[in-house]
């Protein structure tokens, strides 16, 4: 219940405690899963410490517990381990401090824990975590690479010396963390968000090398999933333990068998690229030649052609046909020409013929009277009448004598 203070009257430190005891005395016993980091046992104590640890959010407890509750599961709990308690919170008023009161001691076996992984995977997965669209392609060639392993361990040397025997010049971001126990979880998200902000950092590696489903428990935390998850850099799992997969192989944008195998599939061989520039260059080069080849090809064949060879063949056959058909042209209309020529000379002759300056020339005269009529009847005339005669070299005047 709340209770009303002011600055006049406020309340002393040991009432506000034994208030605090007050509400956490009426809460009831609860089932708590975590992960023992401390254990005191102390020979002949009656009383058992442990300190109860959640490696997700980096949150402990403290638990006691009678020795004889402990002793039930002594043989199969130890530090690091798994455990459900049945606890009931208490409040230590003196030094106001809150711990668990365990009643009961349960070991997490490990077909418990891969139960709850699987549970856990089909809930990311409905979420759509591992969705294969999700997935981000790798670089072809990172120049600079993100690695989280354990200090001085197999897994980074496996990875460091196969990646720069394949290509001595790739360059390596090295975090290296707790890969098991309580502290791993925390320390690997971390490592992973501090090579995702880099923006140097093409790809990032989590290598491990092989353990028990415990130890490889870290990697199927949900808060490290969520994570990877999140980054926008590639991420690659290279947590070396076959026959059970952590949850971070399903949600890393690549999954390797082992450190070595991740390096093998982060960085490319040196060797293996010259031979493969080589065969392309020389298939490039073939291909080239046979493009070159076949157009030759057909250049020398439109070259065989009469028209390309003798190109003013087919002029000089038209200027043929040209020359002969002018030459007809000419000789139809000389022919015309000559036609009409005769035809206009006969036709002149007909004319001149018929001319009557022609008929003057030959003697003969025509009379005309006054009134420029010809005379064709002597009975037209009368006489004394006067007339004009017109002969071929010009005219004079007569008069009619009957």
């Amino acid at each position: 219940m709340a209770v009303n203070t002011t600055p006049e009257a406020p309340l002393p430190v040991g009432e506000v405690s034994r208030l605090i005891g007050g509400w956490i005395d009426r809460l009831g016993a609860v089932w708590v899963e975590g992960q023992i980091t401390q254990l005191s046992r102390r020979p002949g104590a009656g009383v058992v410490f442990l300190t109860l640890r959640d490696p997700s959010y980096d949150i402990s407890v403290s638990v006691t517990c009678y020795r004889q509750v402990f002793d039930a599961v002594a043989d199969v709990v130890s530090e690091g381990a798994r455990v459900v308690v049945l606890a009931k919170p208490e409040w230590y008023a003196p030094r106001g401090q809150l711990s668990l009161r365990a009643a009961e001691i349960r070991p997490v076996g490990v077909g418990e824990l891969l139960a709850r992984l699987e549970q856990l995977k089909k809930a990311l997965a409905r979420e759509g975590l591992f969705a294969p669209e999700r997935k981000k392609p790798l670089p072809f060639l990172p120049q600079l690479i993100g690695l989280v392993c354990g200090r001085a361990s197999a897994a980074e040397r496996d990875v460091l010396e196969n990646a720069r025997h394949r290509w001595p010049a790739v360059r390596f971001e090295v975090r290296n963390v707790a890969v098991q126990g309580v502290h791993a979880v925390p320390q690997v998200v971390q490592a992973v968000k501090e090579l995702d902000a880099l923006d140097d950092v093409d790809v990032i590696i989590v290598a491990r090398g092989g353990g028990s489903v415990e130890d490889l428990l870290p990697f199927s935390d949900e808060q490290l999933i969520r994570t990877v998850g999140q980054c926008r850099t590639p991420v690659v799992s290279a947590i070396g333990h076959e026959p059970d997969n952590p949850l971070l192989d399903h949600v890393a944008d690549l999954r390797a068998s082992t450190p070595t195998d991740a390096a093998k599939k982060v960085v490319p061989d040196v060797g293996e690229e010259y031979e493969r520039v080589r065969l392309l260059r020389d298939r490039a080069r073939r291909c080239v030649a046979a493009l070159v080849d076949r157009e030759e090809r057909g250049l020398a064949h439109a070259l065989a052609r009469p028209s390309i060879q003798d190109p003013h063949r087919m002029i000089d056959a038209r200027a043929d046909q040209v020359a002969d058909l002018l030459d007809r042209a000419r000789r139809c209309l000389r022919h015309q020409l000559d036609r009409a020529d005769s035809e206009l000379s006969h036709t002149h002759a007909r004319v001149v013929a018929l001319s009557p300056a022609a008929t003057l020339k030959r003697g003969y005269a025509v009379l005309q009277r006054a009134d420029g009529h010809a005379v064709r009847d002597p009975g037209e005339v009368t006489s004394g009448e006067a007339l004009r005669a017109r002969v071929s070299e010009g005219e004079f005047s007569v008069r009619v004598d009957t």
